[in-house]
């Protein structure tokens, strides 16, 4: 399954460091942890950043369950991607994950508009 959000004036490094406990809290294992931040050609006191985290599951630590990417600015929006493998990080797991995601940070979340 693959989620994607978007949210907007919240840092960048506190939706990483929000997920990355909301998965270990799942009973993942982190594999990969790295974010960058760059600054912005056209304001150099502006900045991106960009984060990405990889997650094993105790069985198979050495397969990823859980990936995610993030990237944005506090003063626009942050897009966060998230890939789960089914078969290692359960639906069960997956919409635990959200449930706790939306309730800390769905205030922050830019719903997507319905209509046709």
């Amino acid at each position: 399954m693959q989620l994607r959000k978007t949210y907007l004036a919240i840092k960048t490094e506190l939706l990483f460091d929000e997920l990355r406990d909301l998965v270990l809290k799942q009973g993942a294992i982190l594999r990969e942890s790295k974010m960058e931040t760059y600054a912005l050609p056209d304001d150099s006191s502006a900045f991106i950043t960009r984060g990405t985290l990889a997650f094993g599951m105790p069985a198979s630590p050495e397969r990823i369950c859980c990936s995610l990417h993030l990237i944005g600015s506090a003063r626009t929006e942050t897009k966060l991607l998230a890939d789960f493998d089914d078969s290692l990080f359960s639906p069960e797991k997956q919409a635990a994950l959200q449930d706790e995601l939306d309730f800390m940070l769905g205030t922050y979340e830019v719903k997507p508009c319905g209509g046709s």
